[in-house]
């Protein structure tokens, strides 16, 4: 199989801590979005969106990572990554589903205008915004407090969903240009600290060092903490 990603998407870590946990055999093509690699006919002709995570398995080509994450979770029966049971796959979808809907978004309009300076939305909006981000993490923050993972015991689908954009907003909330937003995110042992150990569970997994974005490498870990 190969993988094809960008450093520092969240939705490629998704499909990289996927194929790690997995333990899959896989090829990384790793692309860079400034030389226009996902502008290339080559690349289109697999993803035709321009957009990674793209995985091709033989001859077939699979894209949105969660689809990927589907995929390999089939492929690959163990660990199972989306539950062995009604219930347990219920609620591993409902803590996706709700990161789609509420954290990503929020954290997606913080990122835009910390790492781009994009000042376009009024600041009563970014306010929201960071509003929005404070009360996910609450209810993560109290989701994880009774247990390991955020959907039950063991880990899933669900936090592999997840932290990408948690990563994301701790290294937002590491520069400078965060300061103004009051993101009160950091130090996260302190603000969160069962997100904490959870992130430190994630960060114990075989072969997450493979998945870490290379060019978040020099600064990044430790802006984090």
């Amino acid at each position: 199989m190969e993988i094809y990603w960008i450093s520092g998407s969240p939705y490629a870590w998704r499909a990289l801590l996927a194929l790690e946990v997995k333990g899959a055999p896989y090829v990384s093509r790793l692309l860079d979005f400034s030389k226009g690699d996902t502008k290339t006919p080559e690349f289109l002709a697999l993803a035709p969106r321009g957009k990674v995570p793209v995985l091709k398995d033989g001859d077939h080509v699979q894209t949105e990572s969660l689809a990927i994450i589907a995929y390999l979770d089939r492929k690959f029966p163990a660990p199972p990554l989306l539950g062995r049971t009604a219930e347990e796959t219920g609620r591993i979808w409902r803590a996706i589903s709700e990161s789609v809907s509420y954290l990503e978004p929020a954290g997606r309009r913080i990122a835009t205008r910390v790492f781009f300076g994009d000042t376009s939305e009024p600041a009563d909006q970014i306010g929201k915004a960071v509003e929005e981000a404070r009360a996910e993490l609450r209810g993560m923050e109290d989701a994880l407090a009774r247990r390991r993972w955020l959907a039950g015991d063991q880990l899933s689908a669900a936090d592999i969903a997840v932290y990408p954009f948690v990563e994301l907003l701790l290294r937002a909330a590491g520069k400078d240009a965060a300061q103004p937003l009051d993101l009160r995110l950091l130090p996260l042992a302190k603000t969160y600290p069962a997100i904490a150990a959870w992130r430190e569970r994630i960060m114990a997994l075989p072969g997450y060092e493979r998945t870490f974005p290379p060019h978040w490498r020099p600064a990044g870990a430790a802006a984090a903490r």
